[in-house]
C-alpha cells in the first residue's frame, strides 16, 4: 500500500504483467461502490477520484464504445490521413517562414506544430469550432493542473458548461461529427444520462488533443537528444516511422502517476489481497519499463525486438483513439524527418519548462535547423 499525493491510501501496481492483467480485469472500474469514501489521488480534476455510476458503469461503457467505435475505426482514420498530412505540411511551412525571419533561427515546435495539429484534428472529428481552441485548451490545462487547487475543479465545471452549450447547438443543427452522434444517441436512449453524455464529450475533447500534443513533444525530445536515432529515421522516414512511434508510445506515456481504478470486489494480486473499494494506480510508465519484459528497458530504441507496450492501455478499456494517435504521430515524425533532417534542439533539456499537469510535457520546444 502506498500514499497518493493527496495523502489517501492507494495500491501502486508497477510490473508489466500485473498492470496488463488489471487493465483488462472486469473486477476493477472507474466508479466506486461508496464514492464518498473513495481515495482521491490528485488535486487536479482529471483522475482525481471515481467517475460514473457503480451500478451502470459496465453498461455505460459498452454503450459509449458501441457509439464511438465507427467514428474512430482504422478505416475512418485512414480517410483522415490526407487532412493530417495537409495540416502537418502547413504547420512546417509556417515554421520555415518563422525560422527565416527569426534573428537566431529559433522557432517553437510546440506552439507551431505539436499543439495546433492535434487540436485541429480533434475539432474536425468531434465537430468543435476550431476558433474555440484557445478557450478549451486553457480549460484542459487548468483541469489537469495539480498545482492550482480548487481552480482545477472550477475549470471542469466551466468545461462542462461549454460542452453542454455546444451539445445543444448540435441538437438544433446536427452535423456529421462525433458530438452530433452522441447527442442523437442520448435523445433516443432514456438510459443514456445527459450528464454522462456531457462528461464523455469533455473527456473526448480533453484526451483527443492533450495526450497527442505531449507525445509529439516527448517524441521530439527522445529523438533529438539521441542523434543516432534521429539520423536513422531521417535516412528512411517511411520505413522507420512506425517502429519509432511505437517506441515513443512505450516510453512516452503521459504523466507520472498512472491509470486510476477501484476494486469492485475483493481480489488477489500476486498474493496481495485488494479489498472492495480500494484504489489502485496502474503505472503504465513503470510497466513499459519493466526490465523483465524489455531489453535495456530505459533505453529509447525503435529497433528493439519487443514490440508490445501498454501505451494505449489494454483490454476493454484499450484507447479508442489509438488509430487516430498513430495517424497523427506517424505523419508528424515522418514529415519532420523528411523535410527538416537537420532539426536540433535550441535549448538544453534542463532549460525546458515542464508542465505541472497530469499529462506532463513541456511548455515550449525551441528548435532550429
Amino acid at each position: 500500500m502506498s500514499t497518493a499525493p493527496t495523502g489517501d491510501p492507494v495500491w501502486l501496481v508497477t510490473r508489466f504483467e500485473e498492470v496488463r492483467d488489471l487493465l483488462g480485469d472486469k473486477r476493477l472500474g472507474r466508479s466506486h461502490p461508496e464514492p464518498e469514501r473513495a481515495s482521491r489521488v490528485t488535486t487536479a480534476e482529471v483522475q482525481d477520484g471515481p467517475t460514473g455510476s457503480y451500478d451502470t458503469e459496465v453498461a455505460d461503457h459498452a454503450r459509449i464504445r458501441r457509439l464511438l467505435t465507427p467514428a474512430f475505426s482504422a478505416k475512418r482514420m485512414r480517410m483522415l490521413s490526407d487532412y493530417v498530412q495537409e495540416l502537418t505540411d502547413g504547420c512546417i511551412d509556417q515554421l520555415l517562414v518563422e525560422h527565416a525571419d527569426a534573428p537566431d533561427g529559433v522557432v517553437d515546435l510546440h506552439a507551431g506544430l505539436a499543439f495546433p495539429l492535434p487540436v485541429a484534428v480533434i475539432c474536425r472529428l468531434l465537430g468543435v469550432p476550431e476558433s474555440d481552441h484557445a478557450y478549451f485548451s486553457s480549460l484542459s490545462e487548468r483541469m489537469a493542473n495539480y498545482a492550482i487547487g480548487e481552480d482545477a475543479h472550477r475549470a471542469r465545471n466551466e468545461f462542462s458548461r461549454y460542452m453542454a452549450t455546444l451539445a445543444e447547438t448540435k441538437r438544433a443543427q446536427p452535423g456529421e461529427d462525433v458530438i452530433s452522434d452522441l447527442v442523437r444517441a442520448q435523445s433516443a436512449d432514456p438510459d443514456f444520462d445527459y450528464a454522462d453524455m456531457v462528461r464523455f464529450c469533455v473527456g473526448l475533447l480533453f484526451a483527443g488533443h492533450e495526450t497527442t500534443v505531449n507525445r509529439i513533444g516527448l517524441g521530439t525530445l527522445f529523438l533529438l537528444t539521441r542523434r543516432e536515432q534521429w539520423q536513422t529515421l531521417t535516412a528512411d522516414p517511411a520505413g522507420r516511422v512506425n517502429a519509432t512511434v511505437e517506441e515513443i508510445m512505450r516510453m512516452g506515456a503521459p504523466g507520472d502517476l498512472g491509470l486510476l481504478r477501484y476494486a469492485h470486489t475483493d481480489l488477489d494480486v500476486s498474493g496481495v489481497t485488494i479489498h472492495r473499494g480500494d484504489a489502485l494506480i496502474l503505472s503504465v510508465n513503470s510497466a513499459n519499463r519493466d526490465a523483465s519484459v524489455y531489453t535495456d528497458a530505459e533505453t529509447f530504441n525503435p529497433a528493439r525486438p519487443e514490440r508490445g507496450h501498454l501505451g494505449f492501455g489494454h483490454g476493454a478499456h484499450f484507447c479508442i483513439g489509438s488509430n487516430l494517435a498513430r495517424v497523427e504521430l506517424r505523419t508528424v515524425f515522418a514529415t519532420l524527418a523528411r523535410r527538416l533532417p537537420g532539426l536540433r534542439l535550441a535549448k538544453a533539456l534542463d532549460e525546458l519548462e515542464v508542465r505541472t499537469t497530469l499529462t506532463g510535457g513541456v511548455t515550449e520546444l525551441p528548435v532550429t535547423w
